[in-house]
């Protein structure tokens, strides 16, 4: 189809209808058939089934995804009933001096966890959430804190699956080596970097402020916890069921197998045994796959831990099967939407892509403001679609049309724009699914979070695209970052003089 501006509407749609009503689930399909109705030119029929033929398409595509989700939902499942993660609490919460503490504790792991944001997401909220809980630290908190740490730390990480995605999003002729690219993009990638210091910033001064603050205020009154999780929550002591007998290492020892499993996983499908260096077998591999391949190792490993020791019943173990799977619904379904729409926005449909890369081709002219350009454009792509990956899947390929590969400085900070700003739009957007599954994981109202975030977002942002501009003008990404570091610190010191310490 051609690019038009009518392609724009259907995620317009969905995040307006979002935002106003707080219902995601019924604005994403009301977003996904009305860019199907513009698809087939108004004819009904023609639209439902242009919708689902979508959503085929895109579930079938990223079944894997949802497949390491359902796994990881039993073993968190099974991790939980067999009291490992309460007896993990009770130690926290004896080791552990207070709010902040806990919360550095909580972004340490998401540091650490560098691999897969989906797999940091979850994997974050489950360990850490307890251990917050009893601190009484707002769930809003919790998944900004998930959030910030997830994709962030995923595109300044080389050893992780958005390294081989971004590696990846080069043209097919293209003589540059993308994992090269990427490495050089890591120190120039703004919006990771102040990301990061700006929530250490947030949870070592405590002054949250605008939508967070109000949360984080409301909780400190009356720490809420949403009554969809409550039961979720509390199924072991309503069931009358006695806790397992898991002590600390039946938690660390399946998480220390998920990662290795799925490091091995990205190795094994990069093809290091057909005689591929670390580096290409991870610039090639198969994330999805690599995640699945590493879940289903550790859950096989769990029984195997658990099983013989009678930490849990075999009954008790299976039972985990459908509770792990119950838990992870609200995020497959909301997932099965975002990509149906990131669909219907592709260029086998209404084009989106094609149209923002149409605006930026014929704005391209004016060199010194491409990499701020860029950034917007990913920025307000990412919000847009939902996806970071897409976006810079997108705009990519644009950049290098555009900038091409003899000016390798400017390249190398225009792609670097485009990663930024994706992880920004992706942070902001109510359809992303790292968004909704820092939501999941942290187990608080996906709008909820949203709404919180939103104002971090947009500070980090801001001092961002600061460093953008002056990277346009220089060329030189140093100097970008010097300069958005300096926006930062004068914002951060604002907040510090003007803010007050919300809860301690």
């Amino acid at each position: 189809m051609a690019q038009t501006a009518w392609s724009i509407l259907p995620p317009v749609i969905t995040i307006a209808l979002a935002l106003w009503t707080k219902e995601v689930y019924m604005s994403l399909i009301i977003g996904i058939f009305s860019g199907a109705l513009l698809f087939t030119g108004g004819n009904v029929l023609e639209a439902i089934l242009t919708m689902f033929a979508v959503m085929e398409d895109k579930v079938g595509g990223n079944v894997n995804i949802l497949v390491f989700l359902v796994i990881l939902g039993i073993l968190v499942a099974a991790i939980t009933r067999s009291g490992a993660t309460r007896a993990y609490g009770e130690w926290a919460v004896r080791t552990i001096r207070g709010k902040r503490s806990a919360s550095l504790v909580t972004a340490l792991l998401g540091i650490v966890i560098f691999i897969d944001d989906y797999f940091n997401c979850l994997t974050v909220g489950t360990v850490m959430r307890p251990v917050t809980d009893k601190f009484k630290i707002a769930r809003t908190k919790l998944a900004y804190i998930i959030d910030a740490t997830a994709a962030p730390v995923c595109i300044i990480a080389p050893v992780s699956s958005w390294a081989a995605a971004v590696g990846s999003s080069l043209p097919e002729d293209s003589t540059i080596d993308g994992f090269s690219l990427f490495l050089q993009t890591i120190p120039f990638n703004l919006y990771a970097w102040l990301t990061l210091l700006f929530m250490l910033f947030i949870i070592w001064t405590g002054r949250d402020y605008a939508a967070m603050g109000r949360s984080v205020r409301e909780n400190a009154a009356h720490f809420f916890i949403p009554p969809e999780y409550q039961d979720a929550d509390d199924d072991d002591d309503t069931a009358g069921q006695t806790p397992g007998k898991g002590r600390i290492y039946d938690l660390l020892l399946p998480l220390i197998v998920l990662i290795s499993a799925c490091v091995f996983g990205m190795l094994y499908t990069g093809g290091i045994y057909d005689g591929k260096g670390v580096q290409e077998a991870f610039a090639n591999c198969d994330s999805a796959k690599s995640l699945v391949l590493g879940s289903f190792i550790a859950f096989v490993f769990t029984g195997l831990l658990y099983l013989p020791r009678r930490v849990v019943t075999f009954n008790q173990f299976c039972a985990c099967f459908g509770k792990g799977f119950k838990a992870m619904v609200p995020a497959i379904f909301i997932l099965c939407l975002a990509w149906t729409l990131s669909g219907i926005c592709s260029d086998k449909y209404l084009n989106l892509g094609g149209y923002v890369g149409a605006l930026v081709s014929a704005h391209a002219s004016v060199i010194t403001f491409l990499p701020p350009i860029f950034f917007l454009v990913a920025l307000g792509l990412a919000f847009a679609t939902g996806t970071s990956w897409g976006t810079f899947g997108i705009l990519i390929p644009i950049a290098m049309a555009v900038v091409g590969t003899e000016n390798a400085n400017l390249l190398v900070l225009c792609v670097t724009a485009v990663l930024s700003g994706a992880v920004g739009g992706d942070h902001a957007s109510p359809i992303s699914d790292t968004t909704i599954l820092a939501s999941a994981g942290a187990q608080c109202h996906h709008l909820d979070h949203v709404s919180t975030q939103l104002p971090y977002v947009i500070t980090v942002g801001s001092c961002c695209l600061a460093g953008y501009i002056v990277d346009g003008l220089t060329q030189n990404g140093w100097l970008g970052l010097a300069t958005a570091l300096v926006c930062l610190a004068a914002v951060m010191l604002t907040i510090r003089a003007k803010v007050p310490v919300v809860d301690d």
